[in-house]
């Protein structure tokens, strides 16, 4: 996301000055003008009647696209020089094709200064922030083809050519800022007055951009111009689509709305065209899909900016993120343990400090004996005191992970996900079991639904890793034998409640996002069982180059490149306005734990109500989908032990 705009310098009612201000200015701009547009194609202003009727009547909601936007080379021009120094010669344009996706990160962090930056949000390649960039300097005259375009985008001739094909009132996008500079200025020199916002982006293969409605501060309308590669055409299967969402009333409040979990249309990345759309606070919901293959989409991105924020920005995807209350994403009320038929008492089993050995043999059917013994439980207990975490790989038995482990493979092959096979079809892998969750500017995976089938009557054909997860999740996650051997090796002693999910994270489709709606009011156990492709082992760092060894499927998963980690960053809980930019970065301090996928891993993590956690998008080169049963343990809290020695205090 773009920082915040600049603030706009106050202005008086009683400044004499203000109208021989603004006849002189357009003066200047009638004679800037006749020039200042001729980048852009000569046919693109006179089409503005047939461009606002196709934007009034698009859906979801209002959007636009311009083809064929720059004159017929102008576009070469700019991309040779984002991405080539001077000193290729003159048969770049020629060689581009060949050389574009060889290249083009390497000459374009070279040339733009640009930047790789990810967060929960997005994976993107990003150049410095073009609207500050002055024409005098070295960066922009070595890319005068793009400061071109971008002072045509900005002058008042095209910004009226915007807010005409919007069905904005004229004067809407503000021009403010010309007016207050002295009228003896030439055009030249009024080169950054506009509130430009904008920035060169590029889309690497894996690189994308997750849903959000783009309202920030007083930005009003939303542009995106294509710079992709134009031999061969943009196709479905290079991925980077813009996908667009419908708004659905949020519990039936129409005031209040979120997107749906799936796009309801997308628009390919063409070369040379100009996508385009007013931002609306929960209503222009758009992501930018990840870039399946080897070939950058380039693009510049921007904003026009109105004079002030829209109305309802309550209602912005930002601000929903960072205003929801505690608990108010969390999976609905805790659920007791329970033995095979009856309800189990927690204080009852709270003092104990060990297994019996019916839990033991209970436990012993399903969990890895090394996980039973005194001395490794012991052990465990040591590092979760000392680190509040803990990773116990190979935890269930050879013969629970080996059944898991084929019926995932089946489904993921059924389905042709990972190991860079992208599919088209957002629907894929749901049925009457699995449903795709959303709203998607918060989350989007497959939640698995129980459905009556016993596992232990069924055949291998009819029982899908959805079943045996859920028999996992109700046999042994739920149990009270469970609940004393976590309680132990965990010294939280024996869990009041648990709730949860069983979920599917489909490589190139699925993801969560960090947002103070999974705030706890308690603190709570987190555990996590997933499986994927691997083997579930440990991988070795070369300790001179400091990275993995290897590139077998548990490496890929350690490195983090292809998400499918979860994350536990810090919420700021303040109260300040952090910006635009406040959320989770890559080399943020903010980042407390990074839990990388592994099959066959439980992973316990003691959150506190401070925490927030999210499972970063998994990228289509993922080796698998991320399945897992992910539960919450509600724990009795240091504030309750308090409350009964107080109570205590009081009865003597």
């Amino acid at each position: 996301m773009a920082s915040k705009p600049p603030a706009k310098r106050a202005r008086t009612d009683g400044d004499d000055s203000s109208t021989e201000n603004r006849q002189a200015c357009a003066g200047v701009m009638a004679e800037a003008n006749k020039n200042v547009l001729d980048p852009i194609a000569a046919n693109v202003l006179e089409r503005s009647e047939d461009l606002a009727s196709m934007y009034r009547d698009a859906k979801p909601y209002p959007h636009g696209m311009i083809r064929d936007f720059c004159k017929e080379g102008f576009m070469e021009r700019i991309i040779c020089q984002l991405c080539y120094s001077h000193n290729h010669g003159l048969n770049i344009l020629n060689s581009i094709h060949v050389t574009y996706s060889e290249e083009i990160l390497t000459e374009l962090k070279h040339n733009s200064k640009v930047k790789f930056k990810e967060t929960d949000l997005f994976r993107v390649y990003q150049s410095v922030d073009l609207g500050n960039l002055h024409d005098d300097s070295e960066l922009a005259k070595n890319m005068p083809a793009l400061m071109k375009l971008k002072n045509a985008i900005y002058s008042p001739t095209y910004r009226a050519f915007v807010e005409s094909i919007t069905g904005l009132d004229p004067g809407t996008l503000t021009d403010e800022h010309f007016y207050s500079v002295l009228p003896s200025l030439k055009y030249y020199a009024l080169k950054n007055i506009y509130q430009v916002d904008c920035a060169a982006n590029c889309h690497a293969k894996g690189c994308h951009l997750l849903c959000h409605d783009d309202v920030i501060g007083s930005r009003k309308v939303s542009y995106i111009i294509y710079l992709t590669d134009p031999e061969p055409f943009w196709k479905n299967e290079d991925g980077g689509r813009l996908e667009l969402y419908d708004s659905i009333a949020e519990n039936g409040d129409k005031t209040r709305c979120v997107p749906g979990a799936l796009p309801v249309k997308t628009i390919l990345p063409a070369f040379n065209s100009m996508a385009y759309f007013v931002v609306q606070p929960g209503v222009s919901f758009h992501s930018v899909q990840e870039v399946f293959a080897d070939r950058p989409r380039l693009s510049i991105q921007g904003w026009y900016h109105a004079k002030e924020a829209p109305l309802q920005i309550e209602n912005a995807t930002l601000q929903r993120l960072k205003s929801m209350g505690k608990g108010e994403d969390t999976e609905g009320s805790f659920e007791p343990l329970t033995t095979s038929s009856e309800k189990v008492a927690p204080e009852c089993d709270s003092e104990q400090n060990s297994l019996s050995q019916d839990d033991r043999y209970f436990l012993g059917k399903y969990i890895n004996a090394a996980y039973l013994t005194d001395k490794s439980m012991d052990e465990i207990r040591t590092r979760f005191e000392e680190e509040s975490s803990v990773k116990l790989r190979h935890f269930l038995l050879d013969e629970w992970n080996a059944k898991i482990n084929d019926a995932f493979t089946k489904e993921d092959e059924m389905d042709t996900l990972g190991k860079d096979r992208p599919s088209l079809d957002y629907h894929i892998g749901t049925n009457d079991r699995w449903k795709a969750v959303g709203p998607a500017h918060k989350q989007r995976f497959l939640q698995y639904e129980s459905k009556e089938l016993s596992v232990d009557n069924a055949t291998d054909s009819n029982v899908g890793a959805g079943e045996h997860l859920q028999h996992l999740r109700q046999e042994v996650f739920q149990s009270a034998a469970f609940g004393r051997w976590l309680g132990w090796i965990s010294s939280l002693g024996f869990p009041l409640g648990e709730r949860g999910r069983i979920r599917r994270f489909r490589p190139g489709l699925d993801y969560t996002v960090a947002h103070y709606g999974v705030l706890t009011t308690n603190a709570v156990l987190d555990a996590t069982l997933c499986f994927c492709a691997g083997e579930g082992k440990q991988c070795a760092f070369d300790e001179e180059t400091n990275e993995l060894i290897g590139s077998d499927d548990d490496a890929i998963w350690e490195s983090g490149d292809v998400g499918g980690f979860e994350c536990y960053i810090a919420a700021d809980e303040s109260g300040e306005d952090q910006g635009a930019d406040a959320e989770y970065d890559d080399e943020d301090d903010t980042k407390l734990l990074s839990v990388s996928a592994s099959t066959n891993t439980l992973s316990l993590v003691y959150r506190d109500p401070g925490t927030m956690r999210f499972v970063k998008y998994v990228g289509v080169g993922a080796p698998s989908s991320r399945w897992d049963i992910a539960l919450e343990y509600d724990i009795k809290s240091d504030d309750a032990d308090g409350d009964e020695d107080e109570e205590d205090e009081e009865d003597e």
